[in-house]
């Protein structure tokens, strides 16, 4: 858990930085609070702040209760000899990693749900849930690789599963937060993140292929025993 955490978080803002996501924000601002086609430096932060916040529930909402189910299942399958479950999902990982990076056309179709929520506050976790339901060669491949991760493991359950997508989500979500409270910087910076896309692109799927890697070779559970090993020995004051 605690070596899965870190990259649930990362795989996050890197799905956030991604090409799919980046250039939307400025709609999903402006459709959240009813106000899309509005200069939304004018608008109020408060209204802003709280849209996109039922929009990030919405989709928190969808992906935590798959990672609860996938981290379920590898509770039901696990066996006394993982290693070898684990090391195929890492090839699973490798996988989302290369199609994350533009590779596999196949997996480049987005799959949305083509609903239309009214625009608005009442709208927001509506548009949440069709953003969480929906395919993109962003966000699937990083999503995807978290979900693997909290199935594989001596300790996968749904309480694992739903831990590491929460934290997946946070990383997704909080960069649309900062810049509902800060538009006109956050407006700002998106510019320099669109201009590297290919560069954020690339370093995105590199980080799944190594951490795939990690899992397929073996040292992933390699480091998780000598980290159980390690927590195992540190005595606490109290």
């Amino acid at each position: 858990m605690l070596l899965a955490l870190p990259v649930a978080l990362l795989a996050g803002i890197v799905s956030f930085l991604s090409p799919c996501i980046l250039p939307l924000v400025p709609g999903y601002l402006g459709y959240v609070t009813g106000l899309a086609g509005v200069d939304l430096e004018q608008q109020k932060r408060g209204r802003m702040f709280i849209g996109i916040g039922l929009f990030v529930l919405g989709f928190t909402v969808v992906y935590v209760a798959i990672g609860a189910v996938f981290g379920q299942l590898g509770a039901w399958l696990k066996g006394p000899d993982q290693a070898w479950v684990t090391q195929l999902l890492g090839l699973l990982v490798i996988l989302m990693g290369v199609v994350f990076m533009g590779g596999l056309a196949w997996f480049q179709q987005d799959r949305r749900i083509h609903a239309s929520p009214r625009a608005g506050l009442w709208g927001a976790p509506l548009l949440g849930l069709t953003f969480g339901l929906s395919w993109a060669p962003c966000i699937g491949p990083t999503l995807s690789a978290v979900q693997l991760l909290s199935f594989s493991g001596s300790d996968a359950s749904a309480a694992k599963g739903a831990i590491l997508t929460f934290v997946y989500c946070l990383g997704l979500g909080l960069p649309f937060l900062l810049i509902a409270l800060g538009v006109r910087r956050g407006l700002g910076a998106m510019a320099f993140f669109r201009k590297h896309r290919r560069a954020l692109q690339l370093s995105g799927g590199l980080m799944l292929i190594v951490v795939g890697g990690l899992m397929a070779t073996g040292i992933w559970i390699m480091w998780i025993n000598e980290l159980q090993g390690w927590l195992n020995s540190v005595e606490l004051p109290i």
